[in-house]
C-alpha cells in the first residue's frame, strides 16, 4: 500500500511537472530567466510591472535579431512564469536612434538591406501578441525617409522618441536601456 502511494505521488508530480512544461510561454522561442536558488527578488505576481524598454542600438549583425527585443521577451516569459497575470504586465519598447530601422515591413527592409530579410519581424508580431506595446520614433522615421504604410502594423508610429519616453515616465513606467 505504501509503496503504491508513493508511485502515485511521483505520478502525480511527474505529469504535473510535465504539463507546466508543456504551457507554453507568451512569447514563444524566448526562455524566461532562469530560477536561481536561494534568490531574494523574485517577480511579485500582485504588483503592476510597468516597463519601458529604450530600444537604440542595432544587432551587430544584420542577420541577427535586436538584442533589446531578445530581452523583452525573455523579460515577459520571467513574468509569466513567476505567475504575473497579463493584466499586471504593463510593457512597452520604444525603437530610434539605430534600432530605427528594424520596424520595417520586411519587403521594405529587404529592399534597403541588400536582400536581407528583417529578422526581427517575427518576434516583434510574438511580443505584440504577447500585450507587448511596440512604438517607434516618428523624427528618426522621417530621417531614414520611412513611411507610415513601410512600418510593420504591429508598430505605433509616435510624434518622437523623447516624448514617447517621457509620457511612459509620466504614467509610471520604470525606463530600462538607452
Amino acid at each position: 500500500m505504501k509503496k503504491s502511494f508513493t508511485l502515485a505521488v511521483v505520478a502525480v508530480i511527474a505529469f504535473a511537472g510535465s504539463v507546466e512544461a508543456q504551457e507554453s510561454p507568451p512569447v514563444p522561442g524566448y526562455a524566461a530567466a532562469k530560477d536561481v536558488p536561494g534568490a531574494h527578488v523574485l517577480p511579485d505576481p500582485d504588483v503592476e510591472h510597468k516597463v519601458v524598454f529604450d530600444a537604440v542600438i542595432a544587432a551587430e549583425n544584420i542577420d541577427d535579431v535586436n538584442p533589446m527585443l531578445v530581452a523583452v521577451a525573455r523579460y515577459v516569459n520571467t513574468l509569466a512564469k513567476y505567475g504575473v497575470p497579463p493584466e499586471n504586465r504593463k510593457i512597452a519598447v520604444v525603437f530610434h536612434q539605430a534600432a530605427g530601422p528594424i520596424v520595417m515591413k520586411n519587403e521594405v527592409f529587404k529592399a534597403r538591406n541588400d536582400g536581407h530579410d528583417n529578422p526581427n519581424v517575427e518576434l516583434i508580431r510574438n511580443l505584440h501578441a504577447a500585450g507587448v506595446k511596440l512604438h517607434v520614433c516618428g523624427q528618426g522615421a522621417l530621417a531614414r525617409n520611412i513611411a507610415p504604410e513601410d512600418i510593420l502594423p504591429e508598430i505605433q508610429l509616435d510624434l518622437w522618441a523623447l516624448t514617447t519616453l517621457i509620457d511612459f515616465g509620466q504614467h509610471g513606467y520604470v525606463r530600462i536601456g538607452g
